[in-house]
């Protein structure tokens, strides 16, 4: 099977972690952030992460790769509780973090930015949603601030470095993209259990953070 994604994407590593979690081989191939042509073919519009499957289609949507590659052999790994604080943890964290993410991923040494169209492209769209991203970063203090006290509340619902909950959930494919995605976001100081869930999460899914592109 190939996977279609953006390294930066949390959507996309969502779809990734299952092929780790379940110890699958699986092809990644980074579209660039300013091929529309490519998605559109298979899907009929740009989004990523998109599968393509043995058989040759292709399935988009991220959850729906999960639920897919997850039942395959019909032994499923995300077989735990889930935890609506996690949930809603997510939820408010995601309300702010894009403005600590997103110019810092425009800055970054991701393959799916390898062209100068395509940083600009992604900059471009992103910056009409946010606002100036250099003035993001500059104003970066606040929202860190706020972040670090936001994974302090995190501290107190993780059970296990191993899973969130003490077994692999949705709450693993929702909660630990957002923590990848915020290792690239230098000077937040993680409490020790959240630190030790994600690095032991990136290495069980296979998936490297982002400490080698801090801006």
């Amino acid at each position: 099977m190939k996977l279609f994604i953006y390294d930066h994407c949390p959507y996309c590593v969502k779809a990734r972690m299952i092929f780790g979690l379940k110890d699958l081989p699986v092809r990644l191939v980074t579209l660039l952030s300013d091929d529309e042509t490519t998605p559109i073919s298979m899907i009929g519009k740009k989004m990523a992460p998109i599968l393509q499957k043995d058989d040759g289609s292709y399935m988009p949507e991220s959850m729906d790769i999960v639920h897919y590659v997850d039942n395959l052999d019909g032994n499923p790994v995300l077989t735990g509780n889930t935890n609506p604080a996690i949930s809603l943890w997510v939820e408010h964290a995601s309300s702010y973090t894009n403005k600590l993410l997103l110019p810092r991923f425009a800055n970054a040494d991701f393959e799916e930015f390898a062209t100068d169209s395509a940083r600009q492209y992604f900059t471009h769209k992103k910056q009409a949603t946010l606002g100036d991203f250099a003035t993001l970063l500059a104003d970066s203090a606040d929202l860190i601030e706020q972040l670090e006290d936001d994974l302090q509340k995190l501290s107190a619902l993780i059970q296990s470095p191993e899973a969130v909950n003490g077994s692999l959930s949705l709450d693993d494919i929702h909660l630990f993209p957002l923590l990848r995605s915020l290792s690239i976001v230098a000077g937040v100081t993680l409490p020790d259990n959240v630190e030790a869930y994600r690095n032991r999460m990136a290495q069980r899914c296979d998936i490297p953070l982002l400490f080698d592109m801090e801006q």
